[in-house]
């Protein structure tokens, strides 16, 4: 006699893209460490907060961050830490320290930072765009009604 498998009722949920609700949150990075920062953030994007996370599935919610100017960083980064691209010319390597970026672009280095947590193919570049930084405490998202984040 064959014995009966018992039914678990603990299974897996595979959630679908339409059943996707995403949230919108909203940070203060006045005193924040870049990097801690930068990690929480990607995690909220790609949806790993949510106990019905899917590695296929964009779950993730969507981001306003203020005060980006007044992030902070630890140890001698803001003069050793170099931002490098290049042009595509040749001898067309640039590149920028850190303060000089902080000072000219304030959400670029957070921006830049958040991009190296996401996984870099199609589905990242769909959840970097649900990230919206702003140097200054005002954001216009106030009609989507984001709720603080814990940081």
């Amino acid at each position: 006699m064959a014995a009966v498998m018992p039914v678990n009722p603990a299974r897996t949920v595979m959630l679908r893209a339409q059943d996707v609700r995403p949230r919108w949150y909203v940070v203060d990075a006045q005193g924040k460490v870049l990097g801690r920062l930068a990690s929480r953030i990607a995690t909220v994007l790609r949806g790993k907060h949510k106990p019905s996370y899917t590695p296929h599935v964009d779950d993730g919610d969507y981001v306003v961050v203020v005060n980006a100017d007044k992030v902070r960083v630890t140890g001698k980064k803001l003069d050793q830490k170099v931002y490098r691209h290049h042009t595509l010319h040749p001898g067309g390597l640039k590149t920028e320290p850190l303060r000089k970026l902080l000072a000219r672009r304030p959400q670029e280095v957070l921006r830049r930072a958040v991009w190296g947590m996401l996984p870099h193919n199609p589905m990242g570049r769909r959840q970097i765009k649900k990230l919206k930084i702003y140097a200054g405490p005002e954001h216009p998202h106030q009609a989507q009604k984001p709720e603080p984040l814990d940081v």
